[in-house]
């Protein structure tokens, strides 16, 4: 089998919860080497956080973990204590890239800042995950997941299509402002791996993820320096016609109609009805000033069809259209079969479940799940006995220790 894209690249992960596992699980998928670092005890705290499988909270059913850490070795070890501390620097001195989500300082103030750190390794990529960034104003704030994705203004942009029921901002289910930074975390750490390869050196990366759900937003932000429109009035539909996220029979489907030629396309898949032909719906700028008018007629013939009837017969006719799929939608998608985008993977605890697989394909390097997640310290033994040298009564005595 031909080997994955960064095949004997090698990193040190010492995070929690999503945006650096996820940072370093889109590495692994490439086929970087990744070792977990999780405290001893308690673990990852995506170990404590649901869904579970079988609705078992144990440490090693969570969906949320088994998902984020597949394809990495996983080892314990007690940064506190001063065996930790040396045999964390041996691990480092064999790395390419350490992945850390410490509170700013924290890392230095353990004798494990990026200084001493490329003392031992020059090509030494270090990439920092906070809430805020290592400088600023805002550097030492303690902030949950909550805090940074309003933070960085996308609570106003998940929007509901009735403004007058929910004016205010929104949360996003699934973690999603912390995904973003992972994302973020992982096309800096590949650049900075690119110059580590032309260089020869390493550097620091420090990401925000503030700043990574700041920069997602793109145009929307940018309205209220140059225009001084703010990002709420960016997603209000009104005035726009029958856009947006429209009820039908079996569920939902998404509608946008931005040109003229698609609303007379729309007016032919409902069977060009009398009342689409008044005069006051000759163009976009008077169906603007009448769509509440229009949007219950869109509405009443959505409600007589499914989403599959809307989606395909409004795709022959140029309609943009397509279903809001649910959870067994997309999971049972023939498009995403045919690509075999979801793949099985055996746990010794979880037993064999499927998981979402990569979003491409390599013609030449493979990418796909190979390993599962790692069991609390399941890989101490390869690490620490036959990579690093200690023996088997060295793991006992660190383990009565709590160094691991």
């Amino acid at each position: 089998m031909a080997e994955g894209a960064l095949e004997g690249v090698k990193i040190v992960e010492c995070c929690s919860f999503v945006a650096g596992p996820y940072c370093a699980k889109l590495l692994a998928d490439l086929g970087a080497e990744v070792i977990k670092i999780e405290p001893p005890g308690a673990g990852d705290e995506a170990r404590t956080r649901g869904p579970f499988l079988h609705d078992n909270p144990h440490p090693d059913l969570s969906g949320l973990f088994l998902y984020l850490n597949t394809n990495k070795l996983g080892v314990t070890l007690n940064l506190n204590s001063s065996t930790a501390k040396t045999i964390f620097r041996q691990l480092i001195a064999n790395a390419d890239i350490l992945i850390e989500d410490r509170p700013p300082g924290q890392m230095k103030e353990l004798g494990l800042g990026y200084d001493t750190l490329k003392e031992i390794n020059p090509r030494l990529i270090m990439t920092s995950i906070t809430p805020f960034g290592q400088t600023g104003p805002y550097r030492d704030y303690k902030s949950y997941y909550l805090n940074t994705f309003s933070g960085g203004g996308q609570g106003y942009l998940v929007r509901s299509d009735n403004l007058e029921q929910h004016p205010g901002p929104l949360n996003a289910g699934g973690y999603l402002g912390e995904y973003d930074a992972g994302l973020t975390a992982a096309v800096a750490t590949l650049g900075a791996l690119y110059w580590q390869g032309a260089s020869g050196l390493g550097q620091w990366v420090d990401v925000s993820k503030q700043e990574a759900t700041v920069a997602l937003e793109r145009v929307v932000l940018a309205q209220y320096p140059n225009e001084g429109a703010g990002a709420p009035n960016f997603y209000d539909q009104r005035g726009r016609g029958p856009v947006g996220i429209k009820e039908c029979k079996d569920g939902y489907i998404v509608l946008v109609m931005p040109e003229e030629h698609q609303w007379m396309a729309l007016v032919e898949l409902m069977g060009n009805p009398e009342w689409a032909k008044d005069e006051k719906y000759k163009d976009q700028f008077s169906r603007a000033e009448h769509d509440e008018e229009i949007d219950p007629h869109v509405s009443e013939w959505m409600m007589a069809h499914t989403k599959d009837e809307i989606f395909r017969q409004g795709q022959a006719l140029s309609v943009p259209v397509g279903p809001v799929n649910t959870a067994e939608d997309a999971v049972n998608s023939e498009q995403l079969k045919e690509r075999g985008f979801f793949q099985e993977i055996d746990h010794p605890v979880a037993g064999r479940i499927k998981y979402p697989g990569v979003p491409y394909i390599f013609s030449e390097a493979p990418c796909q799940a190979e390993r599962p997640a790692p069991l609390l310290g399941e890989h101490n033994e390869l690490i620490y006995c036959h990579r690093l040298g200690y023996t088997r009564q060295d793991l006992v005595k660190m383990a009565e220790a709590r160094v691991i």
